[in-house]
């Protein structure tokens, strides 16, 4: 009897690298282990993106996410692919095997973040021993699994013809390749948008596992004992299974996540192309709040308080064209146009399903007072950015920037020194930006940054923080602090061409609710008070947030 791992001759292969019995022609074999490849290097890689997606949706800061998953991944494939060096003498059941766990594993990778998330919250100070130690260690057993992959696959096809390892490699990596493409382009067109991060998680582990076990059941079964086929198709259907139980329970966990993470009161919830929208309370007396991927970006509590704060010292002056960027909710737009001489009010929110929400959820246009309906108030579903670049040169009086927080990936270059610049070039000579610039408390290097930003754009900077409530609207780069905690204070940056503008309520507009003249300018005092020297600026090749 010859013994599998008895070294061979020099020169000679290994007893067990000898020709496959194979139920089809070489050639077809052949073609079928490329196609293997293709699947699995497709699922492979959708589980790194779902990672990175979910990853940055959950916790915030997409660069850093993307850094830690793909890094820890490439480390661990490496790894990998030695490790799988003892599995030569058995390539195809433990391809088997290999492709059995990496589809379990990947497959309720989604689920199994969003869980802890949801149901322990702070991922803020857990990065030791929680689950951002989680996410690491997914992506680490990701990367372990895909990185034995190659070197099992490349056993299997040198077994169905031996040729020259160059030309072996160069198809197996061609193959490799083309997969990735196609799984990185599935991802985020079909996937994403059709099934949500949780079924095409779930779905994209049906097919790695059904890839693997067809090649090696149906191609590679005369290389296995009869005990270790029965073996691998009990794992295989197992594996299925519970892919397919999770699936069909995908809508009844989700929607008691969303509840663990957003209490009872969940009244609107959808995934748009652009973010996670929610809506909960605004019936029965109780108050509403809106989160935009988890962050709470309205409270009916006191939002009152952050928008006649963000809106009512920018309107000291000509104020008949204002330009609202964000504010899809209509709330900054309610304010402007408390001011008579209000011609036009042009809003740019990037997210339509924002706007439809303000329109016409009753709880949402009765506090935007039915801004929507107002003949003035215009809306364009554009990227800020580039709808700058494209308005006339002096169009407006007065510009608005209620935007996500700066800190967050997605919204760095709305605080660049280039987007101000843009900004500066549609206002009137005499006209007025402000900009929400995040929590000055709680993250005062940021802030500062962004007012650093502002006059490196030619613009004269006023800055002013208005005291929050613990209860409040909170707006964080992140949810590392929960869904319903608030900053201290919130910061603005007041701005005009030249000059600096003077911290100011307008003397013949409306008397804002809960801002006075003494208290906006105790606002500007209290935000110079927390003044940092020596901040750099932020521009879009070096973004300094």
């Amino acid at each position: 009897m010859i013994d599998p791992h008895a070294p061979a001759q020099p020169g000679t292969p290994p007893p067990w690298a000898g020709p496959a019995r194979l139920p089809v022609r070489p050639e077809t074999a052949r073609f079928l282990v490329l196609a293997c490849v293709f699947l699995c290097a497709a699922c492979g890689l959708v589980y790194e993106l779902e990672l990175v997606a979910l990853a940055s949706y959950l916790i915030g800061d997409s660069v850093t996410q993307a850094s830690v998953v793909l890094s820890v991944m490439v480390f661990a494939m490496g790894v990998g692919s030695l490790a799988a060096k003892r599995l030569r003498p058995r390539a195809a059941a433990g391809f088997g095997a290999i492709e059995a766990v990496l589809a379990l594993v990947g497959g309720c990778s989604a689920m199994a973040l969003y869980a802890v998330f949801a149901w322990t919250g702070d991922w803020g100070g857990l990065w030791a021993s929680g689950p951002r130690c989680l996410l690491v260690a997914f992506s680490l057993a990701i990367g372990l699994l895909i990185g034995a992959e190659v070197p099992l696959l490349m056993e299997l096809i040198q077994r169905i013809r031996r040729q020259d390892p160059g030309g072996a490699v160069a198809d197996l990596f061609a193959a490799d390749y083309v997969g990735a493409l196609v799984g990185g382009l599935a991802f985020p067109f079909l996937l994403l948008p059709q099934l949500g991060q949780l079924t095409g998680a779930l779905l994209t582990g049906a097919v790695n596992v059904t890839a693997g076990g067809a090649l090696v059941l149906g191609l590679f079964h005369g290389d296995l004992t009869r005990r270790a086929r029965w073996s691998l198709l009990t794992v295989i259907a197992a594996v299925l299974a519970l892919l397919a139980t999770a699936a069909a329970l995908v809508g009844d966990f989700e929607r008691a996540a969303r509840h663990a993470v957003y209490g009872k009161d969940v009244r609107v919830a959808l995934q748009t192309g652009v973010q996670e929208v929610v809506i909960t309370g605004g019936t029965h007396g109780r108050p509403l709040n809106l989160f935009l991927d988890g962050r709470l970006r309205v409270s009916g509590r006191d939002e009152r308080r952050y928008h006649e704060a963000l809106v009512h010292p920018a309107m000291n002056g000509p104020h008949a064209r204002v330009l609202v960027l964000g504010g899809g909710d209509g709330l900054a737009a309610r304010e402007v146009l408390r001011y008579p001489g209000v011609h036009r009010v042009d809003i740019v929110e990037l997210d339509a399903a924002v706007v439809r929400l303000a329109r016409h959820d009753p709880a949402l246009s009765r506090l935007n007072g039915n801004v929507y309906g107002d003949p003035r108030v215009h809306v364009r579903t554009a990227d800020a950015f580039r709808r700058l670049r494209d308005a006339a040169r002096a169009a407006y009086d007065v510009v608005i920037a209620d935007l996500p927080d700066p800190g967050i990936t997605a919204s760095t270059r709305l605080y660049s020194q280039e987007f101000y610049g843009l900004v500066r070039r549609v206002l009137a000579p005499d006209g007025r930006l402000v900009v929400q610039a995040g929590p000055v408390s709680l993250r005062p290097r940021v802030f500062w940054t962004v007012e650093t930003t502002v006059r490196a754009a030619g613009l004269g900077t006023s800055p002013y923080c208005v005291d929050g409530r613990a209860s409040g609207f909170a707006a964080g780069p992140d949810r590392s602090s929960g869904a319903t905690h608030a900053p201290h204070d919130w910061g603005f940056v007041l701005a005009a061409p030249g000059a600096r503008p003077p911290l100011r309520l307008a003397a013949r507009g409306p008397r804002p609710a809960t801002l006075t003249q003494r208290g906006l300018e105790a606002d500007g005092r209290a935000a110079e008070g927390m003044r940092i020297e020596g901040v750099r600026v932020s521009t879009l090749v070096h973004p300094r947030y």
